[in-house]
């Protein structure tokens, strides 16, 4: 957010200065059963509509810890990493939904002091869509908000009746907002839908007796990419290749196309107008992802991420991805694949057995023709759908920013200023009794050990024997 001047009766100041803010309670296996199981909220129970909470977990709390991590009506739990950048705190309120629920140490509570929590749970929204929170975030890989950073987050704090003019009005203008998005997104499951029902209607599952039932393997060749390594990051022969970040169903994204070194390997794994490529490794649903290569970018490989299909001269190029289009909406890849930490692969033996109709070319022709003109108008009102969506959330930026610039609602001279807001939280602050630390009582000076008494000496044997040994 822009340091630019603050309206009259607003005052900057850390989160922590209006609020407590706690991280949650780590789990342990040794807290998975007990005889004081609590529900308890994590990441996954948080969404950007609200709180989800249809799978509630449970561990053991006592009664201390209860005391400590317990959700009060008006928390605001944020998530506190994520491996993706647009989740890094994401936000929702609590509102007592579940008796005695508390919250794990993947989220982050902030409770307000005398701040209108439902002010305070936009303003933390809006830095969390406008990225803010992904930038100050540590770690590779996982995106890690912390505790410490949040506490001290800079805040723009207006006069407490101005805060709940502002909640108020962000309600009804996001509510709006989030009923046409709702609409838009239906709209989007059904065109799915209808996507789906094309293709299995134009590729059946039982194939006509004139088209010849055969598999992947007899349709044509599959090949694995390339593999990665970091010694061929530079080198003298460096091409650009596709990777699974690429290819979408039936579009390859050319906007971060990277390179390596193949030195003498190149035409290996060259693609040529013509391949299909397929997902090699993917979230379940997703793996198995097929797209057309038709030359662009030109001169490309590809990666052991995506595999490769060259069909034979009895299958159209088009007619093998609509085949692997159908059994990406019908989830048959997902019957083959192997799921190695979280990470579905499809491998180049699994796919080819899967089964691969092969009609007449002139009957190619034809279903390929009707399958673009069927997709063709369901995707140009899916990509419409999208765009809206874009706008939606170009909007609700808009409308946020407003908000915190003190721009959606008219200012009154009369409202007490937020710099009383702010002596009143520390006047309750400092009013709270103490939390005094359990002294510890000085261990007893040990006493010195008396020294155990010299034993008597060994007699001498009244018989003495001197033996010779010889040398």
């Amino acid at each position: 957010m822009s340091e630019k001047e603050l309206p009259a009766g607003w005052v900057r100041a850390r989160l922590d200065e209006i609020a407590e803010v706690r991280l949650g309670r780590q789990r342990s296996p040794k807290n998975h059963s007990g005889d004081q199981m609590r529900p308890y909220l994590r990441a996954a129970n948080v969404g950007w509509d609200g709180l989800k909470i249809g799978d509630v977990k449970e561990m053991n709390f006592t009664d201390d810890e209860v005391a400590i991590y317990r959700l009060a009506k008006g928390d605001i739990v944020l998530g506190e990493a994520s491996g993706s950048a647009s989740e890094v705190g994401k936000p929702a309120i609590w509102n007592d939904e579940i008796e005695d629920c508390c919250f794990q140490n993947t989220l982050i509570r902030v409770r307000s002091h005398l701040v209108n929590p439902k002010y305070l749970l936009h303003y933390l929204r809006y830095e969390a869509l406008s990225g803010a929170f992904v930038e100050g975030s540590r770690g590779v890989g996982i995106h890690h908000l912390g505790a410490a950073k949040l506490s001290s987050w800079p805040m723009r704090i207006p006069p407490l009746a101005e805060q709940h003019r502002i909640a108020e009005a962000l309600e009804g203008h996001l509510s709006r907002l989030d009923a046409a998005v709702a609409t838009v997104r239906n709209s989007r499951k059904r065109l799915a839908i209808l996507r789906k029902t094309a293709l299995l209607d134009l590729v059946p599952e039982e194939a006509p007796d004139s088209w010849t039932a055969s598999t992947v393997e007899q349709a044509g060749t599959v090949e694995l990419g390339r593999a990665r390594h970091p010694d061929w990051h530079h080198g003298p022969e460096m091409h650009p290749y596709l990777r699974v970040a690429n290819v979408f169903e039936d579009r390859i994204d050319t906007s971060d196309v990277m390179e390596m070194d193949f030195s003498g390997i190149f035409e290996k794994y060259r693609l040529h107008p013509g391949d299909v490529l397929l997902n090699e490794g993917q979230s379940p649903h997703l793996v198995g992802r097929p797209a057309l290569y038709r030359g662009m970018p030109p001169d490309v490989a590809f990666t052991n991420s995506l595999l490769r299909f060259k069909a034979n001269s009895d299958v159209m190029p088009e007619w093998a991805l609509m085949v692997f289009r159908r059994h990406l909406h019908a989830r048959r890849f997902m019957r083959e694949v192997r799921i190695t930490t979280n990470i579905a692969h499809l491998s180049s033996k699994r796919l080819k057995v899967i089964e691969f109709p092969i009609p007449p070319l002139d009957v190619q022709k034809q279903l390929v023709m009707r399958c673009d003109e069927l997709l063709s108008g369901i995707d140009v009102m899916d990509r419409e759908a999208a765009r809206t969506l874009t706008r939606a959330d170009n909007l609700r930026r808009a409308v946020l920013n407003r908000a915190f610039t003190g721009a959606l609602v008219a200012q009154d001279p009369t409202d007490e200023p937020a710099t009383a807001l702010l002596a009143r939280i520390q006047a309750d602050r400092d009013a709270q009794p103490k939390a005094k630390r359990a002294r510890r009582t000085p261990a007893a000076p040990r006493k010195a050990k008396t020294p155990a008494p010299a034993p008597d000496p060994t007699p001498a044997p009244t018989h003495a024997v001197q033996q010779e040994f010889d040398l």
